[in-house]
């Protein structure tokens, strides 16, 4: 089967080198038979899960550092009031994370980091939501690829019972067409792993900015009880 598989896919290959690109993979797909379909709907699904946490992701992704000292500024300026205006005006989980953590902040530094922790496990949930959904569409894919080339392969067998021939022209037919199922999910399955792992990195990067933020303004707030000016020493190596 493994030089079946090769030599389908240097035919699909050569067809859409001579051909053109959409027609033939159209011409393709119609080969496929049903299977097709299941593995097309689970690439179209994957593929908004994606577009629509890229979106996302994207508006998350703010200047964590300049945004810092701006609510440093702000807390030295015109103290907690100016700095969860400028929180409540900039978009992104750090801004909601520092939001919260201001809300609680007259209670003091304990209650405040208390409150960002718990509103930052909330705001990683939001930035992976959808994500389970896209890791089910790439495990599926393949999966239904390779049960229509079971099928194909089963069909392949009974015409060949049938015939009580193995000759070639008998059997090649169905093999493609078994075949190409598997070329469909696997292919369906890298295009989606490749945006499944994007995010996921991307992800890392804004958890890692919420913590490391975190400890900047739990520093912060406690500097403020002391009297101290927030924005006075350099806490912003994190």
């Amino acid at each position: 089967m493994t030089f079946s598989f090769s030599v389908i896919l240097m035919q699909v290959s050569a067809d859409l080198q001579s051909e053109g690109a959409f027609s033939q993979l159209v011409r393709y797909f119609n080969e496929g038979g049903l299977f097709m379909w299941p593995v097309l709907i689970c690439v179209i699904l994957g593929l908004a899960i994606f577009l629509e946490r890229l979106v996302t992701l994207n508006r998350a992704d703010i200047n964590t550092r300049q945004f810092i000292l701006d609510v440093k500024e702000a807390l030295d300026s015109g103290g907690i009031p100016a700095a969860q205006e400028l929180c409540a005006s900039t978009r992104g989980p750090v801004a909601s994370v520092f939001n919260a953590g201001l809300l609680r902040a007259d209670e003091g530094f304990e209650a405040a980091e208390k409150a960002i922790i718990s509103y930052g496990s909330i705001e990683m949930s939001f930035l992976e939501r959808g994500l389970v959904w896209l890791s089910l569409f790439i495990a599926l894919a393949p999966m239904i690829g390779f049960t229509g080339t079971v099928i194909g392969m089963v069909e392949a067998f009974d015409a060949i019972e049938s015939a009580g021939d193995i000759s070639p022209s008998i059997v090649a037919g169905g093999i493609k067409t078994a075949l190409l199922t598997t070329l469909a999910g696997l292919i369906g399955a890298i295009i989606l792993q490749v945006g499944y792992n994007y995010c996921v990195s991307k992800i890392d990067r804004l958890v890692v900015e919420m913590e490391e933020s975190s400890i900047v303004l739990i520093d912060s707030i406690s500097a403020m009880e002391k009297g101290k000016s927030v924005s006075g020493g350099d806490s912003t190596n994190g």
